[in-house]
């Protein structure tokens, strides 16, 4: 039984999709963002919500195809594009299809923890020295965090 994958699951779940304890999920902080605002740099600093967007779904790539053996990429040396993927296109239709993908990233990495095996938390993410265990906490941390950040980018345009 996959017990604890399921909590974490559910605890993803709640951050990128549903009612998360602390206010809104992801979805619901982006839900009404367009790409001009999701382009705009209200901090000058500091990322915009589309690169954030962008660097969400590439990890979470990289967690994804960590539970399915390959190995996650060194940071902090690894290529600045591969952690923070450039902004291609900048239309709406562009902005849409980046948010969809990234929702869609973040359900095939919930439905990936809930199949894990809860025996098999314990083991080492391929490219790393920690387990699946701190990997599956992580992947919901770094969704959190980066959550906060386009909030109050948004709250700031």
């Amino acid at each position: 039984m996959n017990t604890e994958c399921s909590r974490i699951a559910e605890q993803l779940a709640a951050t990128i999709q549903g009612e998360a304890w602390y206010g809104e999920s992801l979805r619901q902080i982006l839900d009404g963002v367009t790409a001009e605002q999701a382009l705009a740099r209200p901090v000058s600093s500091a990322h915009f919500i589309w690169e954030l967007v962008l660097h969400l779904e590439k990890w979470c790539k990289f967690f994804y195809e960590a539970v399915h053996g390959t190995p996650i990429p060194p940071w902090p040396n690894m290529p600045k594009e591969m952690d923070w993927p450039p902004v291609a296109a900048t239309d709406e239709k562009a902005w849409q299809a980046a948010l969809e993908s990234l929702f869609a990233c973040h359900l095939q990495m919930i439905e990936a923890i809930k199949n894990f095996d809860d025996d098999q938390l314990d083991a080492t993410v391929p490219g790393r020295a920690y387990n699946f265990y701190r990997l599956f906490q992580s992947t919901t941390q770094h969704a959190v965090y980066h959550s906060a950040q386009i909030s109050l980018l948004k709250k700031a345009l």
